[in-house]
């Protein structure tokens, strides 16, 4: 009888840890995937700062899907319209770039997929590569004239941001981060840039999703997988909401000060990672 408490004990706590891992993981997934300081360096670096075990695929593919969720969720009126007005040119091109700036990413992700699971999880290089795009951010945030919107790109400019996506790949370079530096470069509007990364991730996202959407068929804590599914797709709202609010009056200035200061932080910790 006491053997079965103890184990009864154990097996509650174990549940509630991997619950509470879920919930923080699954919030810092949502805020880091949109807002542009890198979703893969975060939950590469928190669990091994902290000492956490590996969630493991199952848990990678809930938060990702619960980003893609509130994207959709966030986005959902522009959809339905760029869905339902196909026949006009501007909503037509719009998808048009949204599909060829897919394509770079998906080639990119199938090939370098190993690498990003094994080589480039560096600690090391994920700290000089957020200052590195971290700068990179600034300059084009600072640089760019920024008076052009989505309706103003052309084909070769939605390959170029596809081939910058293929970059995230790197943990530290940010998806959204890469993105939006390419298309403030070439000139888009500080909003305008933000929603075509936003709407660019859509795609990239569901597709990493669907492929490997097995893994939640066979994890045995699925409590916790949609704990952290939830708690991604409300973070990630939040995070699309946040970040349109700061570049209204403050550029992307304080992502660049954050990048620096998380990437130095890391350097001088290093024998923690």
């Amino acid at each position: 009888m006491i053997l079965e408490i103890w184990k009864l004990r154990d097996t509650l706590l174990q549940m509630t840890t991997s619950s509470i891992h879920a919930l923080v993981l699954g919030l810092v997934q949502g805020l880091t995937e949109f807002l542009p300081i890198s979703s893969s360096a975060h939950l590469i670096l928190i669990p091994r700062y902290l000492g956490w075990e590996d969630p493991g695929l199952a848990f990678d593919v809930a938060l990702h899907l619960g980003t893609l969720a509130g994207v959709l969720i966030y986005f959902w009126k522009d959809l339905m319209h760029l869905a339902g007005n196909l026949g006009a040119p501007r909503e037509r091109n719009t998808v048009l770039y949204l599909i060829v700036a897919t394509i770079p990413g998906a080639i990119a992700g199938l090939l370098l997929e190993h690498k990003a699971e094994t080589v480039f999880r560096s600690p090391a290089l994920i700290a000089v590569v957020l200052i590195i795009m971290g700068t990179l951010l600034g300059l084009a945030d600072w640089l760019s004239k920024g008076d052009k919107s989505i309706a103003d790109l052309t084909v070769g400019s939605a390959i170029g941001l596809g081939l910058a996506q293929g970059f995230a790949l790197i943990p530290g370079v940010s998806r959204s981060g890469v993105t939006i530096t390419t298309a403030l470069v070439l000139g888009l509007d500080r909003k305008e840039a933000a929603k075509f990364s936003f709407l660019m991730s859509i795609p990239i996202i569901a597709g990493a999703g669907v492929l490997k959407a097995k893994a939640i068929l066979h994890s045995p804590d699925k409590f916790a997988l949609g704990i952290g599914f939830l708690a991604s797709t409300f973070a990630g709202i939040f995070a699309i909401w946040l970040l349109f609010k700061i570049i209204q009056s403050r550029r992307y200035t304080p992502f660049v000060l954050y990048r620096w200061a998380l990437g130095a932080f890391v350097l001088v910790n290093l024998a923690k990672f």
